[in-house]
């Protein structure tokens, strides 16, 4: 039995290793996936890949990774406020969610910012907050407490959430058990984009531009509470479907039906 998390494309092994190592990871990971296995992922994105990379029998999709209450919560007005929350890893694209703030900003959205996280691109997004003169208008405080990132989200206008690359993205969900949109972009490796439905919990940006990230923070803060109302909703109807305990019990119930079978 194998959780494939994410699978990558060999595309994706050769950016990330360079062409050697590259075609060694990816050599590794079409043999694994080859193996007669069961196999669970947690999105159709990695669904269709293991497919489309020679999986023998279609893996099931675990849809929840959500740990919290599973209660809708009650729609509240947002504070202008974007929240990034992530490690400080370039698919994360932490200097581009503050490029986008900066560029909203230009166009009249009164919005601050807030980076959560850590990692090798902190001295960049950092480096990124200065050249733009936002040294006042969005913090980064680093990695902090679960309970302050959860407060963040709970008031923020938006999630803001450009990672290129999301084995499932379960920050979304976060975001949404708070009322709170989320705004992701669209990619070959990004399975986050299958949390957002446009116009009802999210928008989903075509690409990680200052611009494009700016006309999704606008479009949110056009949606106004109608928008988080609908957010609210969309976590309400979703969110048993979404939970960790749901994914456990299919899990379990594979187990179970494999034991009947030794």
């Amino acid at each position: 039995v194998i959780d494939w998390h994410e699978v990558w494309s060999r595309e994706y092994w050769r950016e990330y290793l360079g062409p050697i190592g590259g075609r060694v990871g990816y050599a590794v990971q079409r043999r694994c996936v080859r193996v007669r296995h069961t196999a669970f992922c947690f999105s159709r994105l990695f669904q269709a890949r293991l497919r489309d990379e020679g999986l023998r029998e279609e893996a099931t999709v675990l849809e929840g990774e959500y740990a919290g209450s599973l209660e809708a919560p009650q729609p509240r007005e947002a504070e202008p406020l974007v929240v990034f929350a992530g490690r400080h890893i370039p698919e994360k694209r932490g200097p581009d969610a503050v490029a986008g703030i900066a560029r909203a900003r230009e166009r009249g959205l009164d919005v601050n910012g807030i980076v959560f996280g850590d990692g090798p691109e902190r001295e960049t997004v950092l480096a990124t907050i200065t050249a733009l003169g936002l040294q006042d208008v969005v913090e980064a405080p680093g990695f902090v407490a679960s309970d302050v990132v959860d407060d963040a989200l709970g008031r923020a206008l938006c999630l803001l959430h450009p990672s290129s690359r999301e084995g499932y993205g379960l920050v979304v969900v976060e975001a949404s058990a708070h009322g709170t949109p989320a705004v992701v972009v669209s990619g070959p490796d990004n399975a986050a984009v299958e949390l957002v439905e446009p116009g009802v919990n999210g928008v989903v940006a075509p690409s990680a531009s200052a611009d494009d990230l700016a006309d999704a923070l606008v479009a949110v803060a056009d949606g106004g509470l109608a928008l988080r109302e609908r957010t609210c909703a969309w976590f309400g109807e979703n969110a048993e479907r979404l939970s960790l305990g749901r994914s456990l019990d299919v899990v379990a119930a594979a187990y179970a039906d494999a034991a009947e079978h030794v």
